[in-house]
């Protein structure tokens, strides 16, 4: 037997310990390796190429467990309507709440803490009747549940964060692609800005730093980057159909320095000129390599 084989061998019956009676541990073990680390899925409608993402990576039942708690949390920051790319699309939304619901989800929670009017926000956004018309619980932030939490980052060292979040036992990011005028872009570790308390905008002093902390200490089971229109100017509350693109795209991964990697490559630009990208993939969060890596593309 050449090294070769016997490290195959080695990794399968390896695997096989770990696996259920009558299960396969070869096959088991090559669809494991054939998994990308990037799903990009262009196409509509909407909710289809979210499932078709997901199911590139292994299918929501890799990232949910029967029982288990899910905290979904999407971009629900401005009083505009779904046309106008500045939340999360609603359809997106509904498919990943879906999914966990269909892996086995005992409960799927929806929240985001808003900067306009909430009860505006959700209803125009169209995320809280997508949502809670499957099943989900669309909550509005409760103040007496930010708890300040040692984040003992490089920039933040402790900060009040919505408790919903460390308590559930999964959490999927669901951010929109658009521009922001001090951070350049907004996408995934950005999107963890609804889970702060206090005044966010204390953090834009040093805002690249701050997102790496943030996304270091949530740590999500899943990033779906929602690309199906993205804001090209005057984000992140946008108001101007000019500066709308339709992509009709998603792009979901477990590494979320790499998806915002990849989301920085929709408006023309290299991972490395978004700070949070270069300083997350500097601290080892994740990649911003996207040469090196296997992205699947599919187009539906």
């Amino acid at each position: 037997m050449n090294r070769r084989d016997f490290l195959k061998s080695a990794l399968i019956t390896g695997a096989a310990l770990g696996l259920p009676a009558g299960m396969d541990p070869l096959l088991t073990v090559l669809k494991a390796a054939e998994r990308p680390d990037l799903a990009v899925v262009r196409g509509t409608p909407p909710a289809a190429i979210t499932r078709a993402a997901i199911d590139s990576l292994g299918g929501m039942k890799r990232f949910v467990s029967r029982g288990d708690v899910v905290v979904v949390k999407p971009n629900i920051g401005w009083d505009r309507t779904p046309e106008y790319a500045a939340n999360t699309n609603p359809e997106v939304v509904g498919a990943v709440v879906r999914l966990c619901f269909e892996a086995g989800a005992k409960q799927v929670k929806v929240f985001d803490r808003p900067v306009n009017d909430p009860r505006r926000t959700y209803r125009q956004s169209g995320i809280a009747a997508a949502a809670s018309a499957l099943g989900a619980s669309v909550l509005f932030t409760d103040s007496r549940k930010f708890k300040d939490m040692r984040i003992n980052g490089s920039s933040l060292k402790s900060w009040p964060l919505y408790t919903e979040v460390f308590e559930a036992d999964k959490v999927i990011n669901i951010p929109i692609a658009k521009t922001h005028g001090t951070s350049k872009l907004t996408l995934g570790m950005k999107n963890w800005m609804g889970v702060m308390g206090g005044w966010r905008g204390r953090i834009h002093q040093r805002i690249d730093e701050s997102l790496v902390d943030l996304a270091t200490f949530i740590k999500p089971t899943l990033t779906i980057l929602d690309a199906v229109r993205i804001l090209t100017d005057n984000g992140p509350q946008g108001g101007n159909l000019a500066d709308v693109r339709r992509l009709n795209m998603v792009i979901a991964g477990t590494d979320a320095v790499a998806v915002d990697a990849f989301g920085a490559t929709l408006f023309g630009m290299k991972p490395a000129e978004l700070g949070f990208v270069r300083i997350g993939h500097q601290r080892r969060l994740g990649s911003m390599d996207l040469a090196g890596m296997n992205i699947r593309r599919i187009t539906l």
